[in-house]
């Protein structure tokens, strides 16, 4: 088993800690099949290696067939046929009817829940009224649960990070301007003890809700690396922000030291 640090200079999103994880060496056709286990269709990956600031890394994509990838949840009062929305229980049962593990069910379901418990509190609704567009639903269950398989596959079963980063401002979104750290993100920091600091420079958001909720469910702790394990690999995954500085996730693999 391995220990996991998470380098979070500019922040954390799901397709950030994917494609960071694949980077470490995960085989990408393992990983798809793994993904396969969901048992939903209309969506393909994509795993390519790029170059930034003349450091290789990997961006993970996940590419809808149809429709636009996640934006958050649908206002109630806004009038949808019942096939353009997914509740939380619908993603729940899309994760429990899966061939999945029962650990990267569990794990994924958490955080599904942790997101929208944070949306509900923000948006002062029930935590049943909180509605995911269809497609950009799935997109989401592609990327949460991708998170998990890939822990998985690297018999990770400890992470660690560093204090987390997240650009400061106003962000423009569906429903209006919010602030950064967005609402929800701010929201899931309620009963935890993540450390999060604001880079003035950067005005956009770092961290997204489903990287938040990620961190919320994996970290056990914020720290240094531990002098006590060595690093064996690193990672890259970048983010699709263009922040005016290196944006992506980096990783260390650890092992205790000889």
């Amino acid at each position: 088993m391995h220990t996991l640090y998470l380098d979070a200079f500019s922040g954390i999103s799901g397709d950030m800690f994917i494609g960071a994880l694949l980077d470490l060496g995960i085989d990408f056709e393992e990983f798809k099949r793994e993904l396969a286990k969901i048992n939903v269709s209309g969506y393909d990956l994509e795993n390519e290696k790029i170059l930034k600031s003349s450091i290789f890394g990997t961006s993970f994509d996940v590419h809808m067939h149809h429709g636009e990838k996640d934006h958050g949840f649908v206002e109630n009062h806004v009038h949808h046929h019942n096939h353009d929305v997914r509740h939380l229980a619908d993603i729940l049962k899309i994760i429990d009817d899966s061939d999945l593990k029962d650990a990267i069910k569990e794990q994924a379901s958490d955080v599904f829940t942790e997101i929208a418990k944070a949306e509900a509190v923000v948006h002062h609704v029930e935590i049943s009224e909180i509605h995911f567009h269809e497609v950009g639903a799935l997109d989401s269950i592609v990327d949460i649960v991708g998170c998990f398989v890939a822990l998985d596959l690297l018999n990770v079963d400890k992470v660690i990070s560093s204090t987390l980063t997240d650009g400061s401002g106003f962000i423009d979104v569906a429903h209006g301007r919010m602030p950064v750290p967005v609402p929800a993100v701010m929201q899931m920091r309620v009963g935890s003890q993540i450390p999060i600091k604001q880079d003035a420079s950067i005005h956009t958001e770092l961290i997204t809700p489903t990287g938040m909720g990620i961190v919320k469910n994996i970290v056990s702790e914020f720290s240094e690396i531990p002098s006590e394990l060595t690093v064996e690999k690193i990672g890259y995954g970048f983010g699709k922000r263009e922040t005016g500085g290196f944006n992506a996730l980096r990783v260390l693999l650890l092992e205790k030291k000889n």
